[in-house]
């Protein structure tokens, strides 16, 4: 009785790497590059494709589609992947693609993280651990989404933009800059509205370490000071709280992006076609 279970309708590649305990249910379509990992269920009409690597004891719910070529007009059919972690819950509708050759070949999601229905994450992004994402958030290509962040309904990230640590993005929030760490952020385009207080709490941060958040929340955004100001302010203050020093080295990584995002620095210019020879000249 060992071996996975495998719905009777499910188009399995013979070639798919599976755990003894995988269950896979019904319509569910397996390519030949994918590796589930121990405990993982695919609930009906999971298409998983591309070299897809998934770890252990995650919950795919129906009509997810993982391991799809990029929407990239540049992605030329080469080798890219998506790798995920362990214990992730994905629910209805939500699409992974694959990673490409502008990036580094991955589009890589942690462990222990809640994705919900409708939402897309785009090729080359990186999520951290403990993420939620509610229903119909949007990612686009390149994005990194810092651990513990959390993030409202339909809201939309632009590509190569940063969520910080413990950040909060509000719902039908249009995320066109890096989100600093510890901070709420909403609006159309999105602004720093505060420190994220109730996830703060939630995590267990003591009230020593929220209240210093507080202080540099209003030097850096409320003071007048410029951020450089502000951050030099605060680098000499004491007590340090290594998420004070976080959020300043975030931002100084944000300085040194394009367009308020870190991650622009990391945009690979498109290489120029050949340039045909000019012919030669006629005797």
């Amino acid at each position: 009785m060992g071996g996975p279970r495998i719905h009777p309708t499910a188009l399995v590649h013979p070639e798919a790497r599976l755990a003894e305990d995988v269950e896979i249910g019904a319509f569910c379509i397996i390519g030949p590059k994918v590796k589930l990992g121990r405990g993982t269920r695919l609930h009906n009409n999971v298409v998983l494709q591309g070299t897809t690597e998934i770890g252990e004891m995650n919950h795919i719910y129906p009509f997810c589609v993982f391991g799809t070529a990029p929407q990239d007009l540049g992605y030329k059919d080469e080798e890219v992947f998506v790798r995920i972690g362990n214990k992730n819950l994905f629910r209805e509708y939500v699409t992974i693609n694959c990673g490409t050759t502008k990036g580094d070949r991955s589009t890589v999601v942690g462990s222990g993280n809640m994705i919900m229905a409708y939402c897309h994450i785009a090729h080359d992004c990186v999520l951290e651990d403990g993420i939620i994402m509610a229903n119909g958030v949007q990612l686009g290509g390149h994005t990194k989404v810092e651990k513990e962040a959390n993030f409202g309904g339909l809201a939309a990230v632009h590509h190569f933009s940063t969520i910080g640590e413990r950040s909060f993005v509000g719902g039908l929030t249009r995320v066109v800059h890096d989100v600093p760490p510890y901070m709420t952020v909403e609006g159309h385009p999105s602004r720093v509205k505060c420190v994220n207080t109730v996830g703060l709490k939630r995590k267990g941060l003591t009230k020593e370490t929220i209240e210093a958040l507080k202080e540099a929340y209003k030097l850096i955004y409320r003071s007048g000071f410029t951020k450089a100001q502000a951050m030099e302010i605060l680098e000499k203050r004491r007590p340090q709280y290594p998420e004070v020093l976080k959020l300043i080295g975030f931002l100084r990584a944000v300085e040194k992006g394009r367009q308020g995002r870190a991650r622009e620095a990391l945009r690979r210019a498109p290489v120029a076609p050949p340039v045909a020879p000019a012919p030669a000249p006629q005797a």
